[in-house]
């Protein structure tokens, strides 16, 4: 007796896009139901910042896909409001690294909690079944948020100014 190996199915390409369309049009909703009180590339790199640790401002521009003196004047701003701060890499003192202050993890955090907070209270006026394949598409959902990760952040080194994970993240 044969035994036939399951090769996982592709997805259709009319199903990725199909699938890539809802999800661009939740990115939207989130977009439109936060306060506007700071640029996009911003938040991304708080977040960035957040869940990578500590980064050199040429791998927060390649990571955020700006140039190298955009993303130095986007850290000078962030830095004047207090939510990040400038460190010397304690392997490297030559190699200056940027870090959320206290002030900018709480307000990432913030942003973070209020957009958790839509979604649920949207998720939670969908029947029951279609709450069951939210659920069910969680993994897909985490792979798809770490492949992304992987193709902004290239390097596998796991040093912060590298751009490796930061601890607990």
């Amino acid at each position: 007796m044969t035994t036939k190996l399951r090769v996982p199915r592709r997805a259709q390409k009319s199903d990725s896009v199909a699938v890539a369309r809802a999800l661009q049009g939740l990115m939207a909703a989130v977009v439109r139901s936060q306060p506007r009180d700071m640029s996009l590339t911003s938040l991304s790199t708080l977040s960035t910042l957040e869940q990578a640790g500590p980064r050199r401002i040429t791998d927060l521009a390649a990571s955020e896909g700006v140039a190298q003196p955009s993303m130095t004047a986007l850290v000078s701003t962030l830095e004047r409001s207090g939510l990040v701060e400038r460190r010397a890499d304690s392997n490297d003192r030559r190699v200056v690294l940027v870090a959320l202050s206290s002030d900018g993890l709480e307000y990432i955090q913030t942003r973070q909690r209020a957009v958790v907070e839509v979604f649920a209270q949207l998720i939670d006026q969908l029947p029951a079944d279609r709450t069951d394949a939210l659920v069910s598409a969680i993994p897909a959902l985490t792979l798809l948020q770490r492949l992304d990760e992987e193709r902004r952040n290239p390097s596998n080194d796991s040093s912060p100014s590298a751009g490796g994970t930061h601890p607990g993240s």
